[in-house]
């Protein structure tokens, strides 16, 4: 059985015994769940680039790309240029662009039936500034709405920095959001994500109450409900969640961005269920893969089974600061062999401790999400190392 030396708080070590069985790749597609599942993807940089890694991060690209089909391999839909992928915290609007472009045509590439895929587009390719008007944003949205439809994809409507700086009320909020969707051309999916996730949306749609917030959503949402397929909320609460759901128009669904409560989410209750567009599904996708499928083929107990372990891993990938969430994501696919090496878009790999990373690794082991325990234990091994933990 693996061991592996690990830090704990009170600056010493101790043994780690892996116990958990890792949860088996199977290969599946979209149609053998009965929930629509997105997985927001990161992205793999290339660490021996000529490029300042703060002021021009550099992207493996066949790296990257890889990644996605490993998630369309496992009946998982690839949610792209979204904040998982660094969006406007590293990740440029040029590269976004190169990105959407470049994995829409590999979802192409798969055929009929497969590849679903979604791609972020917001605003954050304006220069920030006292200057800007409701009617620059909205262009702004326009551009990248066209920019995503144009290449042939579903747009996913990132929420809006700039519009959270210069909205003076809930109506500034409708006015926009009415002008773009107007103009789409096939039913978007909306993003409501919340302050924990990046600070600069607070008080998003008018209000830093979410319950006011919310009926001024769901306004704009009734306004437009032949053009939204769904919404994705990103609250960090099934309440709320569960409130909004019960809501919605008939035909319009509630993504759960909830990546602490996303299990009981999905499983749903006698109201309804939530689908799914979630950061952690990068981590996890085997294990939501398993979820999945045994929850089509009616196995509850085998949906929860393979499920509810993996929540306490990613409540801890998302503690506060939230938004440094990343850092866990990429270091996971580390772990499990799918990038030869723990460096990020932007020099994130920084952002969470090694205490933080440690606990990281005991919590992927018992929810059985390390593809091959000993290769994890001897890379995790080597990263502590290099952070003084011998």
């Amino acid at each position: 059985m693996t061991e592996i030396v690990l830090p704990t708080p009170n600056r010493r070590t101790e043994t780690y015994r892996l116990t958990g069985t890792p949860v088996p790749l199977a290969r599946r597609r979209a149609s053998d769940f009965d929930r629509i599942a997105y997985a927001a993807a990161h992205v793999v940089s290339d660490p021996l680039a000529e490029s300042d890694p703060w002021v021009a991060p550099a992207i493996d690209w066949d790296a990257t790309l890889r990644f996605r089909h490993r998630l369309w391999d496992l009946g998982l839909g690839v949610a792209e240029a979204m904040d998982t992928a660094q969006r406007g915290m590293g990740l440029a609007y040029e590269d976004a662009q190169e990105l959407i472009r470049r994995s829409l045509k590999e979802a192409r590439s798969r055929g009929e039936g497969d590849g679903l895929i979604a791609c972020g587009a917001g605003t954050d390719h304006l220069a920030p500034g006292p200057g800007q008007s409701l009617r620059d944003i909205a262009n702004a949205y326009d551009e990248q709405v066209a920019f995503v439809e144009g290449e042939g994809g579903q747009v996913i409507l990132m929420a809006s920095r700039a519009l959270a700086a210069h909205a003076r009320d809930p109506e500034d909020y409708l006015e926009v959001y009415d002008h773009v969707l107007s103009k789409t051309e096939r039913p978007v999916i909306i993003h409501w994500l919340g302050e924990m996730f990046d600070p600069a949306l607070e008080g998003y749609w008018g209000s830093s109450d979410h319950l006011e917030a919310m009926d001024t959503c769901l306004a704009m949402i009734e306004a437009n409900a032949a053009r939204i397929d769904g919404i994705k909320v990103s609250l960090l609460s099934k309440e709320k969640e569960i409130a909004m759901r019960r809501r919605l128009p008939a035909g319009v669904r509630m993504y759960t961005g909830d990546d602490f409560n996303y299990a009981e989410l999905i499983a749903g209750d006698e109201h309804g269920h939530s689908d799914a567009l979630l950061g952690i599904f990068d981590a996890i996708a085997p294990a939501a893969s398993q979820a999945l499928a045994d929850l089509k083929n009616g196995r509850l107990d085998g949906f929860h089974a393979t499920l509810e372990p993996t929540v306490a891993l990613s409540r801890h990938i998302f503690r506060a600061p939230t938004r440094f969430y990343k850092t866990g994501v990429v270091f996971l696919a580390w772990l499990n062999g799918l990038q030869d090496h723990f460096t990020m878009v932007g020099g994130q790999e920084s952002a969470r401790s090694t205490l933080h990373l440690a606990k990281l690794f005991r919590l992927a082991d018992r929810a059985g999400v390390l593809a091959d325990p000993d290769e994890a234990a001897r890379r995790m091994a080597q990263f502590l190392s290099v952070r003084g933990v011998h």
